[in-house]
């Protein structure tokens, strides 16, 4: 054991639950060996590769929950239209891509017509008079409707019919996932693998060290999900399938025909709030004729849980507006009352977004051991009373919406992540946004909204050993190495003005986090480690 390599990482600050004062880390065969300050490093550890820190700050790195990695890596290497500002500059953005691209297909993603002064979205016609005959798909920022050049509408013939065609308007429900299938037919392999290589990068980059990639024959297909599967990088990622199956053998099938670490993910009960897709109990404020749209039969849900919990496979579904959570909690009530509660909790099933829970619900799945896997930053960029949220359904009913407190408080375990491309991968904006909620009731600590990001990621992702996700001896060298404003004259023995702490008692010796109010400054990744590798810097 001696002849094994040790870097010793010194003159720093190493959040650790076990070691709070710690400015030292060893890592020995991918491992934490130790922890403590640099004088006992040095000598424990005299023939180590030595990397002085500089003061930075080094935490456990960050699991992604819900993640599209090929859509996200379209959208860094692509056309982003999340910078545009009206319904023209967006057209703009559009023609400008398309003529420093010629003779290729045009794949865009960002829109949102609820940030601009019109307030809709650009016409078929109008993207035809600047795309010509190419064909195009451009998101939503929600991806839950897109725009769809008449070049690309016309390689479906059955389009037309589809339920949520619409002319000139974005097509959602079955038609967006028809026209979503037919742009994803015109990438080359090279593109695909280019993308999903620019997303992972990225992620690393951000301090990610794990991805849960929610796949599906709606999200971008099985050759999508196995290519992606092929790829070797250093950025771990767990896959989900969201599809519904009808017995416990189709489940365990399914499973080893797609090598998924579950059939979850993004399983669609509904759509999204901004597209008016979300299924809801009463209509929307800004729509009083619609109530959103519902994917999945009732009967159905029910059936898909049954039989993933008779095989003890992870299930789940995609579920936002308030009328597809109730679906899902019947689902899962239905078989808890057959099975029972313990074959139900074993299995770590998962609802994805939940943004619209009761107490009384909350209770119920904390009680089942259903896991919420949740994007902090929905409610950062649409909250408060003058967000997309409350256009879309009132400000009453828009203050309840992301209840991390309430979920938590019912002991329903977190997750979170990106929902990348819908928001972006910065994971400590992730980590601000649930810690200053627009409605502050909603908000948990740092300390909490850290741990979802962390910790909660491995946990929803079936890893329960009670160390990966922490920095302690034994655990895996998984880590990120930051740089934060003044961290190099942090007084972790006692609270200051550089860091919030968990406690308000500096007895309590508890590390501390960065500062994450709305106008702070975020940490700067410097370096990711990922079981003792390093993946980025």
């Amino acid at each position: 054991m001696t002849n094994v390599p040790t870097t010793l990482l010194v003159n720093g600050q190493v959040y650790s639950p076990t070691h709070p004062d710690a400015t030292a880390m060893a890592v020995r065969n991918g491992l934490v060996a130790w922890l403590g300050n640099d004088d006992v490093g040095r000598g424990q550890f005299p023939d180590a590769d030595v990397v002085d820190l500089d003061g930075g700050f080094v935490a456990p790195g960050f699991v992604d929950s819900h993640i599209h990695l090929t859509a996200t890596g379209l959208s860094l290497t692509g056309l982003d239209l999340r910078t545009s500002t009206s319904r023209r500059h967006c057209v703009a953005l559009i023609a400008d891509y398309a003529a420093a691209h010629p003779g290729q297909p045009v794949w865009g993603h960002g829109w949102d017509e609820t940030a601009w002064p019109e307030n809709a979205a650009p016409s078929t016609a109008e993207l035809d008079a600047v795309l010509g005959d190419r064909p195009a798909y451009l998101a939503r920022v929600d991806v839950h409707s897109a725009l769809a050049s008449t070049a690309l509408r016309n390689r479906m013939p059955t389009l037309r019919s589809a339920t949520g065609f619409a002319e000139q308007r974005p097509l959602v429900g079955d038609a967006h996932h028809l026209v979503r299938a037919a742009a994803r037919d015109l990438l080359t392999d090279s593109q695909r693998a280019a993308a999903q290589r620019a997303a992972l990068d990225a992620a690393a980059a951000n301090g990610i060290v794990a991805v849960h990639e929610c796949a599906g024959p709606e999200i971008g297909g099985l050759d999508d999900w196995l290519a992606l599967c092929a790829l070797n990088h250093g950025v771990q990622v767990t896959g989900y399938w969201g599809e519904a199956v009808s017995g416990p053998a189709q489940a365990l099938a399914l499973v080893v025909d797609t090598g998924a670490a579950g059939l979850a993910g993004d399983l669609f009960v509904d759509g999204a709030l901004g597209s008016h897709t979300a299924w809801l109990h009463q209509p929307y404020a800004d729509a009083s004729d619609r109530f959103g749209t519902c994917y999945l039969d009732p009967e159905v849900a029910a059936t898909h849980v049954r039989a993933c919990t008779e095989a003890g496979v992870t299930a789940g579904f995609h579920v936002i507006g308030d009328a597809a959570v109730s679906m899902a909690i019947a689902a899962f009530e239905r078989v808890v009352t057959d099975l029972g509660v313990a074959a139900v909790a074993r299995c770590g099933h998962r609802l994805e977004h939940l943004e619209m829970a009761t107490a009384d619900q909350a209770a119920k799945l904390g009680a089942w051991g259903v896991m919420a896997s949740m994007q902090p930053s929905f409610d950062a960029l649409w909250g408060g009373p003058d967000g997309m949220y409350a256009r879309r359904l009132g400000v009453e009913r828009a203050a309840v919406l992301n209840p991390f407190a309430l979920l938590a408080s019912q002991g329903v375990a977190l997750a979170f992540g990106s929902d990348a491309p819908v928001s972006g991968l910065d994971a400590w904006a992730t980590v601000r946004a649930a810690a200053n909620h627009h409605t502050p009731g909603s908000s948990v600590s740092l300390r909490a909204a850290f741990a979802a990001a962390t910790r909660g990621g491995w946990r929803a992702g079936g890893a329960r050993d009670g160390l990966i996700g922490t920095l302690v001896p034994g655990a895996p060298a998984s880590y990120a190495i930051w740089d934060v404003e003044n961290l190099s004259q942090l007084d972790v023995s006692a609270a200051s003005d550089a860091v919030q702490r968990w406690s308000t008692d500096p007895r309590s010796r508890v590390p501390a986090l960065p500062r994450l109010g709305r106008s702070d400054p975020l940490p700067r990744c410097r370096q990711t480690v990922h079981r003792g590798v390093v993946i980025y810097g």
